[in-house]
């Protein structure tokens, strides 16, 4: 396979792990109303981060580590539990009763740094540790019959994907949070802290049952 070729299918099967709803997703819905657009781009640079280092310890065989049920059981836990910490935040927000919507420093102050909240964000879902243990795994593996460069080639459509996604998130959020009425906001708010709050206790359980 060509290096153009591994691109773009890394690209492709990248889009459909990208669009389905998740955490990161969630978070980036989140930081947006906060933030404005530049917080889905800073989220996926942190979740890039963490990815790069997974690739590059994948090469290096620790993929078999990934794979035992008590470090995935242990990633399903600790993740949950910074979940429900996350999702307390939000509904939290939510609850308050003079709802600051301005996009101003102080505000921003009050969550993680994006990229932080990217590479948290990320780790704490043990599927997308278990992917990148199995269907990751092996794709790097046909990819890496071509060198590094196959590798690379991997990588990079992997992310591409990434960031285009959340980046047109992040956008349309941005774009139409000019449109929200305190009402709205604090509504999306309550959806998103118990959308996650949701993710999380399927996390712990999923951890449990790993054990």
């Amino acid at each position: 396979m060509e290096l153009g070729s591994i691109f773009v299918a890394s690209l492709v099967m990248g889009f459909s792990g990208a669009i389905m709803p998740g955490p990161v997703l969630t978070v980036t819905i989140n930081e947006t109303l906060r933030r404005g657009f530049k917080a889905g781009p800073l989220i996926i640079l942190g979740h890039a981060f963490l990815e790069l280092l997974l690739v590059l310890l994948l090469l290096f065989g620790f993929g078999t580590v990934l794979n035992i049920p008590l470090v995935q059981g242990l990633i399903g836990l600790i993740g949950g539990l910074f979940l429900i910490w996350m999702a307390y935040g939000m509904i939290r927000e939510a609850r308050e009763k003079d709802l600051d919507m301005s996009l101003n420093a102080s505000q921003s102050e009050k969550s993680m740094n994006p990229v932080l909240l990217g590479v948290t964000t990320s780790s704490s879902n043990p599927y997308w540790v278990l992917w990148w243990a199995t269907v990751g795994m092996g794709s790097l593996m046909l990819a890496g019959k071509n060198g590094i460069g196959g590798s690379v080639c991997f990588y990079l459509g992997h992310i591409a994907s990434d960031f285009i996604w959340f980046s047109l998130v992040s956008g349309a959020v941005a774009k139409g949070r000019r449109l929200l009425t305190p009402m709205v906001y604090r509504t999306i708010l309550w959806v998103c802290g118990l959308f996650l709050m949701g993710i999380a206790t399927y996390f712990i359980y999923s951890g449990i049952r790993f054990l």
